[in-house]
């Protein structure tokens, strides 16, 4: 398959942001990295925003061509992308507890059925906490195609922007309603704010409450089936366009400077969803600075990364605890050692283990609808 440079730098990207988010695994970055340990989490909504636009291509085409969707057949292959290794990472999790990254760690039922990001109720740091993520995305791929079926057979662009502004709309008014429920007095000065407990339990982890990238990703790729003269001239600004989606990141960073108050919980992650499917838009572009990107090692990056995101935690928290004492409590030198050991793992899970299972699914595929980088699933980070 031709690949889309720009894709694949974004999800590289985006797998390194999540990595750089858990440095504290591997002791911290050391100084003058807090900025990026911060605002790191922003790599999951992009994932989101990525897959949106994948999956909803792919979809949208397929009905396109055919009035219909063969359910069957895209479950399958999702099976195929995301079950094999993640199954066994799982099965490593549970089999050795010592290699988990937090001695706790939910039921193996919640993992099961991708519903761990529902029933986050400790107040301690949990294992693999990084697959609520998985479990936002699993439902979507689930629903997804239904939502297809059930708005033909008179799909069309003005039905589908309806629906999912709807399902943005009921998110955040759900995040509105739980921080007015629970919201507290962070300081004598009146500043009112989430307990951070709360905050992962209602607002960032589960799926109702996260769909903004999703969405955003989704819409692009109903411009790119639906409306493709407005979205021909909108490749032709790619640059433009990759502009204003950093502007729009930059000011939802500014108002995710405290991640707890009421305008992060509601309106900052739509504002970052959209600000990164502009980017997503761009980079689909091969006349833009983003589409032309050709970064060496990026490529691999991005098809590994969902074996780096199921790996990288308990990678990360090992490699620390036995690194040479030279090494060790370096700063960003420490940290690097330590991702270089979780890539090293990851890329043994990603050959033995994901490729594999991918050229099973990819046997006999005729249906090849999109150029562009991996399909999939997004790293996370919790």
């Amino acid at each position: 398959m031709q690949r889309l440079p720009g894709l694949d730098l974004l999800r590289a990207l985006a797998i390194v942001l999540v990595i750089c988010t858990h440095s504290w695994l591997a002791g911290g970055m050391g100084y003058g990295f807090g900025w990026i340990e911060s605002y790191g989490w922003m790599g999951v909504d992009l994932f989101f925003a990525l897959s949106g636009y994948l999956i909803g291509h792919q979809l949208f085409t397929r009905y396109e061509r055919s009035r219909q969707l063969d359910l069957k057949t895209f479950y399958r292959q999702r099976a195929y992308r995301i079950l094999p290794a993640y199954l066994v990472v799982l099965a490593i999790y549970f089999a050795a507890p010592g290699l988990r990254e937090q001695p706790v760690i939910q039921p193996l039922w919640q993992f099961l059925t991708f519903t761990m990001n529902l029933f986050v109720g400790q107040r301690v740091p949990h294992a693999f906490s990084s697959a609520w993520s998985l479990c936002v995305e699993e439902y979507f791929y689930l629903l997804f195609p239904l939502a297809i079926l059930a708005l033909a057979p008179k799909i069309s662009a003005t039905r589908v922007v309806a629906v999912f502004t709807a399902l943005m709309l009921l998110g955040m008014a759900w995040r509105g309603f739980a921080w007015w429920r629970f919201a507290v007095p962070a300081n004598v000065s009146g500043v009112w704010e989430m307990d951070i407990w709360r905050y992962m339990q209602l607002i960032y982890y589960p799926t109702y409450a996260r769909l903004d990238g999703l969405m955003c990703g989704v819409a692009l790729a109903m411009l790119s089936v639906y409306r493709q003269p407005l979205w021909q001239r909108l490749q032709q600004r790619a640059n433009t366009i990759a502009l204003l989606g950093i502007i729009i990141v930059g000011f939802a960073a500014w108002i995710f400077r405290d991640t707890l108050t009421f305008a992060a919980c509601v309106v900052g992650f739509p504002v970052l969803s959209i600000g990164l499917a502009l980017l997503v838009a761009s980079a689909t572009s091969p006349s833009g600075l983003l589409g032309k990107a050709r970064v060496p090692g990026v490529a691999w990056i991005a098809g590994a990364s969902y074996s780096i995101y199921l790996t990288h935690k308990a990678t990360l928290k090992i490699a620390s605890h036995y690194l040479p004492d030279f090494l060790n409590h370096r700063g960003i030198v420490t940290f690097l050692c330590c991702v270089l050991v979780a890539i090293a793992v990851a890329a043994l899970l990603h050959y033995l283990v994901e490729r594999p299972f991918l050229r099973l699914r990819d046997r006999g595929r005729r249906d090849v609808l999109l150029p562009a980088s991996p399909e999939g699933v997004g790293a996370a980070q919790g």
